[in-house]
Parts: structure tokens; sequence; C-alpha cells
């Protein structure tokens, strides 16, 4: 049977009871906390409905490569298991398969790490064809090196994928062979879509409109902000990886007829590298946007960590290079600081020119933000002089909606303009 049980009409799920450690390995070189580190792995199991009963962390001076904690300490974690009749482990932190399987011997739970952790909740939260399909890559790939008991994914049409039990835990073990010819079929048909997508974004190029797009740490207000800015209704919660599929909607701004602002997938430290190759095609969005607001959630104590891994993330996509799109910070939630550290907060931000407080709930700061948006969407134009047929009216329909015509002439059967256009709409010209 299934992990989790529907408990009542409101379809909040109850799951089985579980215990978090975390292995202190950094020696304090870690920007958070171990409090903080705690509390949000407590947060991604919460996320799915376990019922974390108990979390600890244990200064681990030398890894062990069997067990990863010392034989003292493992002993200490099936303990305290026992004690809270927890039947589920979640150590937060990566684990080999072999360390995995030892310590399931040793506490006599179900072990999940981090990444596995982090796959179930992206399972759970993928709602289109194209998201499931990304997910289950990602854990095929995971699991290729491991001996798991079960997993389930190739038959289930939604849902997580077997890490949490479930009737797979009593399937053989899948070989290896079928893994192979799952995720080459996987990649065959994400090849497609990514073709499909990059057909539409090359529309979307030609097309006068800019494409905004919101990244950030899971939480920190994307899909908040993305309602308030576009009137709709995208699931915004306090719920780490609410998002998961990319939304689009179209948007106004100063000077624009129209613009696209584009909600995608919440980071997290320590994100599995199997999700960020599975989902590039999704992130490819981002690279090819006109600009990136990065939303930062600034009332948390570990604002600063978060955002040095979205900067992380980001760096890998290849977005810290020249001519990648321009950044603004948004700083949210600024509604939940009071006092001197409000004020601290806005002095800083009115010193920069690249960071727009606001509340996405609210709605504090949000004309300013629209405002800053569109300064940034016209930073760098260029007065360009444009002769084209005066029959062309596609084109001059185009140049008078993308940009600012500070001239128009005819001279016989064509038209003269100098035509104020970012280098980007430039470039979108040229290629029409």
């Amino acid at each position: 049977m299934s992990l989790f049980e529907r408990r009542d009409e409101d379809g909040v799920t109850r799951g089985e009871r579980a215990l978090i450690v975390l292995p202190d390995i950094s020696g304090g070189k870690e920007l958070r906390s171990v409090d903080a580190r705690l509390e949000e792995a407590a947060g991604l199991a919460e996320a799915i409905g376990i019922d974390v009963v108990a979390q600890r962390a244990f200064r681990v001076r030398a890894v062990r490569p069997a067990s990863l904690f010392g034989k003292g300490q493992a002993e200490e974690i099936a303990e305290s298991a026992a004690a809270h009749e927890a039947k589920l482990l979640i150590v937060d932190a990566g684990l080999t398969p072999v360390q995995q399987k030892t310590l399931e011997e040793m506490t006599k739970c179900k072990v999940i790490d981090r990444t596995g952790l982090i796959l179930e909740i992206f399972g759970e939260r993928a709602a289109t064809a194209e998201g499931r399909m990304q997910v289950e890559l990602a854990h095929l790939d995971y699991q290729a090196g491991r001996l798991v008991r079960s997993w389930t994914h190739l038959e289930r049409q939604r849902g997580g994928f077997g890490f949490l039990g479930g009737p797979g835990e009593t399937q053989i073990e899948a070989d290896r062979r079928l893994i192979r010819d799952r995720m080459a079929k996987i990649r065959r048909d994400l090849d497609q879509v990514k073709r499909t997508r990059t057909l539409h974004r090359d529309r979307r190029q030609r097309a006068p409109w800019p494409v905004i797009a919101l990244v950030g740490y899971t939480n920190a207000g994307k899909s908040t902000l993305f309602n308030r800015m576009t009137s709709a209704s995208v699931m915004a919660e306090d719920l780490l990886f609410a998002t998961l599929d990319p939304t689009m909607r179209e948007i106004r701004l100063p000077g624009f007829d129209k613009a696209i602002l584009s909600d995608t997938v919440g980071f997290v430290s320590d994100l599995p590298t199997q999700l960020i190759a599975a989902f590039r095609a999704t992130l490819e969005e981002v690279a090819s946007a006109d600009l990136i607001l990065h939303v930062r959630d600034i009332a948390h104590p570990d604002s600063e960590a978060q955002a040095a891994d979205v900067a992380d993330v980001l760096q890998s996509l290849g977005l810290d290079e020249p001519g990648s799109p321009p950044r603004l910070e948004v700083w949210n939630k600024i509604d939940l600081l009071a006092g001197d550290d409000r004020e601290a907060l806005l002095n800083e931000a009115a010193r920069r020119d690249d960071v727009v407080t606001i509340s996405a709930l609210t709605g504090l700061g949000m004309e300013e933000l629209r405002s800053t948006i569109a300064a940034r969407l016209n930073a760098g134009d260029e007065v360009r002089d444009v002769r084209l047929p005066a029959s062309d009216g596609a084109r001059l329909a185009w140049l008078h909606a993308r940009g600012q015509v500070v001239r128009q002439e005819a001279d016989g059967d064509q038209l003269q303009l100098s035509v104020r256009l970012s280098p980007a709409n430039w470039a979108r010209y040229e290629a029409l």
C-alpha cells in the first residue's frame, strides 16, 4: 500500500514517522548554521507529508566509507529511531549505496539521503508530462548505480518514485538494461520537447515582447510575485518546491505594449546534479530571457546563503558569462521586517542600483518594480536608422510596438525611420 494516507476532506497527507540526522562535516565552513540546515531538511520532508518526529546533528570528523557515521553515532541513531518509533531515516547529505545499505542494516529503518528526498518531492510536484519525464530521468540516473529493493516509477503515472515505499517494496530489483533502455527513451522524448520549446522560443524572440524570468531559492515568493504581476492563480503556498513546471503569462510594463513573465522551479542548496541536468531544457528559458529577476526572501535569516546557492546554479548554467541576461535582485517579504532591521535593509537597497524592495503578498513596492524592470529593459537602447518598403506593414508595426520611432519620413515607395531600440530587439529585427 502507499506510504501516504488521506486524512480528511482537505487533502492533508499523513506520512511515515521519520528521524532526520545531519552529518556536520563542514567544520564551521558552511554559511548556514546547523539549526538552519536541520530546519530546511525538516521543511523538505514535511513538504510531502512526512511526520518528522526528531532531528539531530552529528559532528563527523572522519567520514566512514561504509556508514558515513561512526559506529557509536550509528548506534545512537538506531536507539533514537526505536525510541521515537520511526521507520524512516532521512540523512541530510549524499550517501553512497554502501552507506545507505549499511545504515539500513544498523538502524532497521528505511534510509534515504538528501538527493532521494528532493527527487521524491519533485516526483510529487511534477504536473506536466515533461516535468514527470524530467524527474523520472533524474531518478533513474540516481538509481542506476544503486542496489535497490524496488522502484515502481515505470508503471506510475504520477506521484513519488519509489523511495518511500509503495507496492514496489515486494518487486524484484529492476535490471540495468531496463534502466538504460528507459533512460534512452526518456532522453529521446525530452529531445523532442526541447526542439518544440526551441521553436516556441525562436518565435518569441522574433516577437516584439521582452521576456522576464523569475529565479530564486525555493519558497522565496516567486509564485506570489508572479500571481501579483499577472493576476494569475499559480500555486503559491508556504511550501518548499510549490512550483515545479514553468509558467508564462503576459504582463504590462510602463512604455511596453506587452511583456512575458516566466516563473521557474525554485533552487535549493545542494540541488542534485541529476535534477540540474534533467531540467536543463526548462532552465534554458532563463538563459534566453531579456532580464532575470532574482527573488530573495530578504527576511530569512539565511538569505545571503540562499542567494549564494542560486548564484551557483546560475553559474552552472553558464549565466555568469558575457552576454548573459542582466539581473535585478528583488528583495521580497520586506513586510516581515520592522525597526532597525528594516531601516538598514532599505538604506542598503537605496545605495544599490540593482535592488528593488517589495512585498509580493501586500503589493508594497510593485509600481517601483515595474518601473525599474522597464528601465532595465530599455537600458542600452540606441537610435537606429531603418529603411523599408512602405508596403511592409508588418515590420513597420513591429518597430512601432517594440521601439520608439523618433523620426519617420516617406521617400517614394520607401520609408526612412530612426528608431530607438535595445540591442536585443535590434538583433530580433534583423532576424525577421
